[in-house]
């Protein structure tokens, strides 16, 4: 069967450098007619042919009928509006993290989709790579078992340069800290092996950077299955790790510690019983290289848009994603076990962002 041709528009030159990289290895299914920046030069060294048309006009991508996807990688404050607006002019929209500024935000994406039968892809590229699908494998094959514990670690390095772009370390512009920009993918990651959160209890302070958000965390997580969670997250580390510890009830599965790309790097699988280690192995052994990162992503966006069976991220796990936020900030701010789900009545449905930053 030959592969439909997505025509995609990208808004936005900073991390969308590396969706162009990601778009441009799949040349059969993506065509990048567009990059929309206000910074034309910037977008201008992106670019190696003339196929793709760079613009500082967002509302002539939504008028051009061509386009079936917009690729949202603007600062956060901004995603909820361009999301609406790619909608809006029916097309498809892949959204970068955070999908919106709260959940109330979330909520009237998901009308606006219903509405328009456009859908909406959160990037959460850290779920695609040979290791994590290793670890799938085995929790399918049930040689896994129960689940007992996890570990996350975000170790981060962010020194004040970090902090020169305005809008970083800001509520208005960043929307929150390590706990939004940082740790929201491991934590996707979490609920990818471990199910759906069921509570957290959180600690956060700032204190690496003179910044208005939080720049460490502590976080205590019980999941739906019973099983226990501990999220340990820093920018103020010597290097960039990320680590992920998984136990299970028949072996212990534990990342690499890539910073960016966990799922990609190299993961030990190791038997609680010696005896069956041979049958883990087996497992892992068979599982062949899969497309990884912003790639994998982009992969199974495709095969969900042409009606194929797809393993992509979609508007829900968008949604659990921030009413996981939500819960953490509430629950360091009322320094109390936040059991989900987030109620609409509850104020932090609209915001959690302190009343002294929150303008709306």
């Amino acid at each position: 069967m030959i592969n439909r041709l997505f025509k995609v528009a990208i808004i936005g030159v900073g991390i969308g450098k590396e969706h162009l990289n990601a778009f441009n290895t799949q040349l059969d299914r993506f065509s990048v007619k567009y990059i929309c920046d206000l910074d034309v030069d910037k977008a201008k060294r992106l670019i190696s042919n003339n196929n793709t048309k760079i613009t500082e006009d967002y509302e002539e991508v939504l008028n051009d009928d061509e386009i079936d996807l917009i690729d949202i990688c603007l600062p956060p404050d901004l995603h909820f509006e361009y999301v609406k607006k790619a909608l809006e002019a029916g097309k498809h929209a892949i959204c970068e993290k955070p999908l919106a500024g709260s959940l109330e935000e979330v909520d009237q994406l998901i009308k606006i989709s219903q509405i328009t039968k456009k859908n909406i892809y959160p990037v959460f590229q850290y779920r695609f790579g040979k290791g994590t699908k290793q670890l799938n494998s085995l929790i399918e094959s049930g040689l896994a078992g129960k689940p007992f514990v996890a570990s996350l670690e975000t170790y981060w390095n962010r020194d004040s340069n970090y902090y020169d772009v305005e809008w970083r370390g800001t509520w208005k512009g960043e929307r929150g800290g390590a706990i939004l920009g940082h740790a929201i993918h491991i934590h996707d990651l979490l609920t990818m092996v471990f199910g759906e959160i069921f509570s957290v209890y959180a600690k956060l302070s700032t204190r690496v950077n003179n910044i208005e958000v939080e720049d460490c965390a502590a976080l205590s997580i019980q999941m739906q299955n019973g099983s226990l969670v501990t999220s340990s997250i820093t920018l103020g580390a010597a290097n960039d790790t990320s680590r992920l510890k998984f136990s299970f009830e028949n072996l212990t599965a534990t990342s690499g510690n890539s910073p960016y790309k966990p799922a990609e790097d190299t993961w030990t699988f190791e038997a609680r019983k010696p005896n069956e280690q041979k049958k883990i192995d087996e497992v892992i052994g068979n599982v062949e290289n899969i497309q990884s990162g912003y790639a994998g992503l982009f992969n199974e966006i495709a095969n969900n848009l042409e009606g194929k069976k797809s393993n992509e991220v979609n508007l829900y796990d968008g949604r659990k994603s921030i009413e996981f936020v939500t819960a953490v900030y509430k629950s360091f701010n009322e320094d109390k076990n936040i059991i989900l789900p987030i109620e609409k009545e509850s104020i932090y449905y609209k915001s959690w962002i302190p009343k002294k930053y929150n303008k709306n």
